[in-house]
């Protein structure tokens, strides 16, 4: 089995089915692992019919990707999130010599501001080799152990296996897109989640303690080096 498609889920149980029906396409090259983290809703019961394993681990992004991957048997890691979906032959876009890459985004939704920050998104990550869990991360097996997999915080995950992975290789910057939902965008408001995760990444760069970012994030509250918490809004 060339890859692994795993798939971190908590309460998915709108977004899963759809999610894991779309991957089915690829079953005869890779494996689909479903992580869950603890849900109270049906999210295991619709994955164990469309998926090849399916985990459960502590709830945590990093936690969960960890946890697929130390059971994924192929030898290319393709992390997804589950309101996520690949682009057509999204796997044969990878070429066999990337250590490591991501997908371009497009978000979808109406407002028009979306296709401005999938843009910024997919330009600054082709800038800066940082890419984020909604751009489908994929890298060999081998890297993955090599940095010791996502470090154990509760955000910020994706941008720390990144910085670590640069060390090994530049990423493969497809710009094939994902479509990934806006419902996160949406339901806290473009404007201020644009905020909100600007002032996480500026805590995280100042080395702000992540599970402080994270449950201010979960809070919608606003990370200030000047003023301590801001109240969002």
């Amino acid at each position: 089995m060339k890859f692994s498609i795993i798939t971190p889920a908590l309460n998915e149980q709108q977004s899963i089915q759809s999610c894991l029906l779309a991957l089915q396409t690829y079953r005869d090259h890779a494996e689909i692992i479903v992580v869950d983290g603890g849900s109270h809703d049906h999210t295991v019961t619709l994955a164990q019919a469309l998926a090849d394993k399916v985990l459960t681990s502590e709830q945590g992004r990093a936690k969960q990707m960890n946890a697929g991957a130390a059971a994924a048997i192929g030898e290319i890691l393709v992390f997804l999130h589950a309101d996520t979906f690949l682009p057509d032959h999204a796997l044969a876009l990878i070429n066999d010599d990337a250590t490591w890459g991501r997908f371009d985004i497009r978000l979808t939704g109406s407002h028009w501001l979306l296709a401005v920050i999938a843009f910024m998104m997919n330009w600054r990550s082709r800038l800066t080799g940082i890419a984020t869990g909604d751009q489908a991360i994929f890298v060999t097996k081998a890297a993955f152990a090599a940095v010791n997999g996502y470090p154990n915080i509760a955000l910020m995950e994706d941008i720390s296996l990144c910085k670590a992975l640069k060390k090994l290789s530049p990423p493969l910057c497809l710009r094939a897109q994902v479509h990934s939902s806006a419902r996160r965008w949406l339901a806290f408001g473009v404007i201020k989640i644009i905020f909100l995760m600007w002032s996480c990444r500026l805590g995280y760069f100042l080395g702000e303690n992540p599970e402080v970012l994270a449950r201010l994030y979960q809070q919608g509250r606003y990370w200030s080096p000047f003023r301590g918490f801001g109240k969002g809004g």
